[in-house]
């Protein structure tokens, strides 16, 4: 793998910083406090994410590297893997998840695992590293390399445990030790004592010997909850009879109410019949009224009158014909003419008036024929629903009834129930005075039988958990094993031949024992503990394990991160592992300093590099 470039946006306190690195050795320079370390923390976030978990310390990686100058908490990096595929990623740290970008630049984040706690998991589906592994193998920061001659046997321990388990901070010895510790005080054996199992065992034996003289009462205890038994489902019955005959004696009451509504429908379909026949009368009456209206179709003329006038108009006619001219004579005759037409006009108008007043008669007598109509048939709608609604109460009295006597009798036999109810209710507490005298006892039994149960479930538990410590010891040592056949004496050679080079073969052969000591041979051939080196060597050979490690246990060549990692080196011992790294090691490294020194060792052989200067940005 190789970090191409990484640009931040707001991490820590750096800001608008882009850093191009190239495929091999990589210098970042910078006074104290320019951010050096800020830097590596940035890209072991921008792969693994910033965690609000504080794991232990005083301040999570989230609170620590958020700015306080600006709301952006952002950046990016590219980085090619061994197999060439190219990445660009981009991670907001206020978020969990960052988008990944491949070469076309095209979004491929939903192509990875995602985490609920944690977050994307691209770089450990990538490379199969983890956080904790890329820490413990190729980042070696600056605390790790700070010791003097006396704390020389911390860092003693770390190579033996790279020797022994592949991790610094992990013992192989002490793992195995603290199991045993587990074993013995949180569960125990059968030879410790006041230990939990030898108190659940303890405690179990007490126990069961005491459920032994209680289940003397158990026969005693059957008997009387047999007894009380009876006697509750005896009541039960009882009750239900109760309850089914004060259903009884609502019923009557209720038929009883039945009945009264019957009467009073009764009582209003008499009334709506007396009223149906009254009006009746009074229909028949109206249609004789519209039959006689009707019977009187031509209306009657004073004819008396009309013919006395006509003789009078004829006797004067006759004299104007005799006495008058013969013009006077025709007017005369045509006056008469007009007077019989207006007479006959008269008469035929007060005819059609007759008849429309004759008319109006009619259709009021029908309207009022029709109301009566009207409501006839709704007093014998009335009627007949009245009539279904005394068959209905009829029916339903019918069915709720089967025996009028029994109903009567109901009452009676409700008091006679509720004695015999009592009395059993007195049976009952009565026999329950006698479990309360003894039952304690039982009890007693039943909470030993709880307990019981409860030390045995955790007997149980405390097995279980003993072969869950026995499985993982014999894991850890077939694990232990297999490094020690197959892995360790491969990582004996390559660390023999890493510090045989940047040692200029003053150590050439460092050999790793059973119990996980370290012992390097000299030059004369003769070997000594590590313990025996100077603080400068050991410091030199747990950088030289560090190397090592990578090569055994990383199937990508991860960017190696020194942090201030040559601090305690003079510069021979640096010269030889700067010239070590050039010419030994595939891996990109990423060197970050405080000196010149590296700067200056790598110009003055030659090597090639590529250098940062933080101090310009300041």
């Amino acid at each position: 793998m190789k970090i191409h470039n990484i640009k931040i946006n707001g991490y820590g306190s750096i800001k608008n910083k882009e850093i191009n690195l190239n495929d091999k050795i990589n210098i970042i320079y910078g006074k104290n406090e320019s951010g050096k370390s800020t830097i590596f923390k940035f890209i072991l976030n921008m792969l693994y994410g910033a965690s609000k978990n504080k794991k232990g310390k005083d301040i999570s990686d989230f609170d620590r590297y958020k700015p306080w100058y600006t709301e952006e908490f952002s950046g990016k990096i590219e980085y090619s893997l061994d197999n060439g595929e190219f990445y660009n990623v981009y991670r907001e740290f206020k978020k969990k998840s960052p988008i990944i970008y491949d070469k076309n630049g095209e979004d491929i984040t939903n192509k990875y695992i995602v985490d609920k706690n944690t977050g994307n998991q691209f770089f450990y589906d990538q490379t199969n590293i983890d956080e904790e592994l890329f820490l413990s193998s190729t980042a070696v920061m600056q605390q790790e390399v700070e010791i003097d001659s006396q704390n020389k046997n911390a860092i003693i321990q770390k190579l033996s445990n790279l020797a022994g388990s592949g991790n610094d901070n992990i013992s192989y010895k002490k793992c195995i030790d603290k199991l045993n510790k587990k074993q013995l005080t949180e569960i125990g054996t059968e030879r410790s004592q006041d230990r939990p199992i030898n108190k659940v065992n303890n405690l179990l034996e007490t126990l069961k010997n005491d459920k032994r003289e209680l289940t003397l009462y158990q026969d005693e205890k059957y008997e009387i909850e047999e007894n009380i038994d009876n006697i509750k489902e005896q009541i039960k019955i009882e009750e239900v009879e109760i309850e089914n005959l004060k259903e009884t004696v609502k019923l009557k009451q209720k038929l009883d109410l039945e009945e009264e509504k019957i009467k009073i429908n009764e009582q209003i379909n008499e009334s709506n019949k007396l009223e149906i026949q009254e009006i009746e009368k009074e229909k028949e009456k109206k249609e004789e009224e519209l039959l006689k209206l009707r019977e009187n179709k031509d209306i009657k003329i004073n004819k008396k009158m009309y013919f006395i006038t006509l003789i009078i108009l004829l006797i004067v006619n006759v004299l104007s014909i005799i006495l008058l001219e013969s013009n006077l004579k025709f007017l005369s005759l045509i006056s008469i003419l007009i007077w019989v037409l207006a007479y006959a006009f008269n008469i035929n108008n007060k005819k059609m008036k007759a008849r429309k007043e004759n008319k109006k008669e009619i259709d009021k007598k029908k309207d009022e024929i029709n109301k009566i109509d009207s409501k006839l048939d709704i007093l014998r709608k009335n009627a007949d629903n009245v009539d279904l609604e005394i068959e209905q109460i009829r029916n339903k009295i019918n069915l709720e009834i089967v025996n009028k006597s029994d109903i009567k009798d109901s009452q009676i036999k409700l008091e006679d129930k509720v004695d015999k109810l009592n009395s059993l209710k007195i049976k009952l507490h009565s026999i329950e005075l006698d479990k309360n005298n003894i039952f304690p006892k039982l009890d007693m039994l039943s909470n030993i039988e709880e307990k019981i149960e409860t030390l045995e479930e955790e007997k149980e538990y405390l097995e279980e958990k003993n072969k869950s410590i026995e499985l993982a010891k014999e894991v850890l040592q077939e694990a232990y094993k297999i490094m020690r056949e197959n892995v360790t004496p491969k990582f004996s050679n390559n660390l023999s031949n890493i510090i045989s080079k940047i040692s200029n073969g003053k150590y050439s052969n460092i050999k790793i024992t059973e119990e996980n000591n370290i012992i390097v041979e000299l030059e004369n051939g003769k070997y000594i503990p590590v313990e025996l080196l100077s603080t400068g060597t050991i410091d030199q050979l747990y950088l030289a394990f560090r190397i090592a490690i990578i090569k055994e246990i990383t199937g990508e060549n991860i960017p190696i991160i020194l942090d201030e990692s040559f601090a305690y080196y003079d510069n021979n011992r640096l010269k030889n592992m700067l010239e070590y790294i050039s010419n030994n090691i595939e891996n990109q490294v990423i060197i970050l300093t405080c000196t010149d020194r590296e700067k200056n060792i790598l110009e003055h052989t030659n090597i090639k590099y590529n250098y940062i200067n933080l101090s310009n940005d300041l």
